[in-house]
């Protein structure tokens, strides 16, 4: 699944450190995950105008799907773009992608799932409606 780049309405610069990169001097796999981490946390932060508090957060990530379409390089100015495409009742489901801002080549794209969940059951739950109508808002989703 890709998303052109306009239609992505929140971005973040990911510095790439030394540490990131494998022996082929490109950014291990496990690294770019994490930049989709920090990706989706600034998202949040940005669109529920607030910290995201991960004692009470009551979203998890139950799935992440990626493709890696070009080795991204140490010199390389990563943004990471990120965007809710739609909301269930108990799931939301984004798309992101790292591309390089002096080229506009997309490195790698990632489609995930998160899921409401009760932190002290371990129960699955709704989507609170207040995410959703900050999500629908900022994305300008439709109403369900």
């Amino acid at each position: 699944m890709n998303i052109p780049n306009e239609s992505y309405k929140f971005s973040v610069p990911i510095q790439v450190r030394m540490s990131d990169l494998d022996p082929f001097a490109h950014v291990n796999n496990g690294a770019q995950c994490n930049y989709f981490d920090f990706g989706r946390s600034s998202y949040f932060e940005h669109v529920f105008n607030e910290p995201v508090n991960w004692h009470t957060m009551d979203m998890v990530l139950v799935h992440v799907e990626l493709d890696f379409k070009e080795g991204i390089e140490f010199h390389d100015q990563i943004v990471c773009e990120s965007k809710v495409l739609s909301l269930g009742q108990k799931s939301v489901k984004m798309m992101q992608q790292l591309r390089d801002t002096r080229t506009g080549v997309v490195k790698t794209t990632c489609y995930s799932v998160l899921a409401g969940f009760d932190r002290v059951t371990h129960l699955s739950i709704p989507i609170r409606d207040e995410y959703k109508r900050l999500f629908r808002e900022f994305e300008q989703l439709p109403d369900d």
